[in-house]
């Protein structure tokens, strides 16, 4: 070590202009290093390990924005500089993404400054520090606001690199600014060499960051299959928002969320359908609500149905997902969710689309407070995975719900079936081929609705304009045959009156599932001593009216618990969605030993003309 060789540290001595006057003392030297080493190095050495080691020591656990602007806070303080920022290189946008200051002043920052032509480019492109003695004078440095506004007229850019962890990711690369008041700077190879020790010490503490949010991830990679799974085998099957309201509180620690929500495509990719939601609150998600593509910029360009044709600073768009970081600003959010994001304090917007066979057949979107510029590899791939269960989750609750539907009209098939077969071996009575002719028909509607409800676990059909009347008396019809089928007794049917027409626009077959379920809860609340099950159908200023009533009161807590969608079976939980989908109401009213549902679903103009129900 030169330290401890006087002789080579003479000479080195004689060559610098400054010694050559010294007196060659016997002992100078020697003194001169002994003081060196005893006062300024060992005083030099002990501050660097203690910076070193403070930023080493920096909690993992704090964001990766955090960790830099703490770590610049060290090396600000260590080589007596103003202020220092920290931007990363983003191949996405093959910017420089501003990511982290000290002291903080990210709100006044370009968030990016491009990669070619610039001081940070040079860094990250060659790996080495460039310095700037006068600002004002470097080309590289494009804005020279910097220094009537912050005092700094010269920059020691320093770079920093986050090695990967697995062969399908890149480096992340990136340069720490440091801002220093003189003008003419000139900088020691001592300063450089620091600078670039604690840079690379910075790197390790993310990289451990990085590890402890891969077990977390893991982690919540579990927890998430738990949950699921144990809704797979709760009694009542799936239901989406029990799924919800469990799984997004874990990821409270990866995004600050104020919603999210799981849309599903149509075969068509003409509409998306809110499928799942949270918070499931009025005024945040309606639930089966449909929403056109062309309505959101954002969802045609997820879709590929948009070409992203001029880049702005308020978006960033990948093959994975695209973020709005600034949905006041952004071209690619509607003046509806802009309301939304505004009343919310939403400040940006990620959407992930998801994919089954190279086709996307859902998204989700997650709706941050903070003000997110990027999200890393390892958040999106949780995302992608927590979305690719909750499809799954989603067309289990499909099944299930078909399942729980195949009731009714199996039973009915069955009655009518055996009927029909009991007149066709019965030779010696006339047949009543009117009664034949009917039997067959409702048996091939149901066996018909039967294969649809099947393949409407992936698929609905097409909205249709029917006549809501014509739909609850054959429902009505059915439920009497399923009540024979079951032996039920005493129980008097009242199949009307009904108002002709009353066409609303629907998927025929939710419509179906709702009159189906409220039918089948109806009859089974009648006590069992009897009682009465009545349906009608009227006009109500722009509503068309289905009421349902039956012998047999339910208590007020009872009451509230349907109207929310919690009732015990599954039946009332899927009859509010697909209410929801159809953009009615579901009213419950019980007084004087009587039970009475009133659904109320929009009219459609086909009424105002007094015409027949059909599809323009």
């Amino acid at each position: 070590m030169w330290w401890k060789d006087p002789d080579r540290l003479r000479q080195m001595l004689h060559r610098e202009p400054w010694a050559r006057e010294l007196e060659d003392h016997p002992d100078f030297w020697a003194q001169l290093i002994e003081w060196i080493e005893n006062h300024v190095l060992s005083e030099f050495l002990t501050q660097f390990v203690k910076q070193v080691d403070e930023i080493i020591e920096i909690n993992p656990e704090l964001t990766e924005q955090e960790i830099l602007a703490t770590a610049t806070h060290h090396m600000v303080d260590f080589l007596r500089a103003d202020s220092a920022s920290v931007r990363i290189y983003d191949p996405y946008t093959e910017q420089m993404l501003s990511y982290g200051s000290y002291p903080h002043k990210e709100e006044t920052r370009k968030t990016y400054i491009p990669l070619d032509q610039t001081v940070a480019g040079v860094v990250v492109k060659t790996r080495k520090p460039y310095l700037v003695p006068d600002i004002l004078r470097e080309d590289l440095y494009r804005d020279k606001s910097v220094v009537p506004e912050k005092g700094a007229h010269s920059l020691m850019a320093i770079p920093v690199e986050i090695p990967r962890f697995f062969p399908h990711e890149r480096d992340a690369v990136g340069v720490i600014q440091i801002y220093f008041p003189e003008k003419d700077r000139h900088f020691t190879t001592l300063e450089v060499q620091a600078a670039n020790v604690m840079s690379r010490r910075l790197s390790f503490v993310i990289a451990r960051k990085k590890i402890l949010f891969m077990y977390a991830m893991n982690e919540k990679k579990d927890a998430i299959v738990r949950i699921i799974f144990s809704k797979l085998g709760a009694r009542e099957g799936v239901k989406m928002k029990d799924v919800f309201n469990q799984i997004i509180p874990e990821l409270v620690d990866i995004i600050n969320l104020e919603s999210t929500a799981l849309f599903s495509i149509t075969q068509d990719m003409k509409s998306a359908i809110l499928e799942a939601g949270y918070p499931d609150t009025v005024g945040y998600h309606g639930i089966g609500k449909s929403f056109p593509i062309n309505s959101e910029p954002a969802f045609e360009l997820i879709l590929g149905k948009r070409e992203y044709v001029e880049e702005t600073p308020y978006e960033i768009v990948t093959p994975s997902y695209l973020l709005v970081t600034d949905p006041q600003k952004s071209q690619l959010v509607s003046d509806s969710v802009r309301r939304f994001a505004e009343s919310h304090n939403v400040n940006s917007i990620l959407y992930i689309p998801l994919s089954v066979g190279g086709e996307i057949t859902h998204f989700m979107t997650f709706d941050a407070l903070d003000q997110r510029k990027r999200y890393t590899e390892e958040e999106i791939d949780i995302f992608l995975f927590l979305g690719r269960e909750l499809v799954k989750a989603q067309r289990m609750e499909h099944l299930d719900d078909t399942l729980h539907d195949f009731k009714n009209p199996a039973i009915a098939t069955a009655g009518f079936a055996r009927r029909l077969k009991q007149i066709l071996l019965n030779p010696g009575k006339e047949r009543d081929e009117t009664k034949v002719r009917r039997y067959v028909e409702i048996l091939l509607e149901e066996t018909s609705r039967l294969q649809e409800m099947a393949l409407s676990i992936y698929q609905v059909g097409e909205e249709q304009i029917v006549n809501l009347s014509d739909v609850v008396r054959y429902r009505f019809e059915i439920n009497e045959e399923a009540i024979k089928e079951q032996l039920k007794q005493n129980v008097v049917l009242y199949n009307g009156p009904y108002e002709d027409p009353l066409c609303v626009r629907c998927y025929p077959m939710h419509l179906e599932r709702v009159l189906d379920n409220l039918l089948n809860n109806a009859t089974k609340a009648i006590p069992l001593k009897g009682g009465e099950l009545l349906a009608r159908t009227f006009r109500e200023d722009s509503w068309a009216c289905v009421e349902i009533a039956n012998t047999g009161e339910i208590s007020e807590e009872d009451r509230v618990r349907l109207l929310e969608g919690e009732g015990r079976g599954r039946g009332i939980y899927i009859t509010h969605r697909i209410i929801r989908l159809l953009k009615g109401r579901l009213e419950i009213h019980t007084e004087n030993g009587t039970t009475t549902l009133l659904v109320r679903l929009p009219l459609t103009e086909a009424n105002a003309s007094g015409t027949s129900c059909r599809d323009s």
